[in-house]
C-alpha cells in the first residue's frame, strides 16, 4: 500500500464530498459580491489578529471580543454570508474529523 496513492485518494474523496462542493459553491457566490467579499476579508483579518494575540500569550480584551462579535453579527445578517459561515464550519468540521481519525490511527500512546 503506497501512502502517497492513499493520500491522493483521500484528496479526491474530499473534493467529491458534499461539504467541499457546498463550500466551493458558496465561496464563488461570495467572490462575485465585491461588498460582501470585502466584509468577509476584513472579518477574517480581524480573526487572524485575535488568534495571533492569543498565540503570543496576549489576553484578549472584552472590547476585542465585543468588536469581533458585533462584526460577525452584522455580516451574518446577509443570507449569503450566513450560508458561507455555515458551509465553512461544516467543511472545517469534516477536515478536523479526518485529521483526528488519522492522528488516532497513529496510536503513539502516552510517552
Amino acid at each position: 500500500m503506497n501512502v502517497y496513492d492513499q493520500a491522493h485518494g483521500l484528496a479526491k474523496a474530499i473534493k467529491e464530498c458534499d461539504e467541499y462542493k457546498k463550500y466551493v459553491e458558496i465561496n464563488e457566490k461570495v467572490k462575485a459580491d465585491e461588498h460582501l467579499n470585502g466584509m468577509l476579508e476584513d472579518f477574517q483579518k480581524k480573526q487572524l489578529e485575535l488568534q495571533k494575540k492569543q498565540m503570543v500569550g496576549e489576553e484578549l480584551t472584552a472590547d476585542d471580543l465585543k468588536n469581533a462579535q458585533e462584526l460577525y453579527d452584522i455580516i451574518n445578517k446577509d443570507p449569503v454570508a450566513k450560508e458561507y459561515f455555515d458551509a465553512e464550519m461544516r467543511f472545517n468540521q469534516m477536515m478536523g474529523d479526518v485529521s483526528k481519525i488519522i492522528a488516532d490511527a497513529m496510536d503513539f500512546g502516552d510517552k
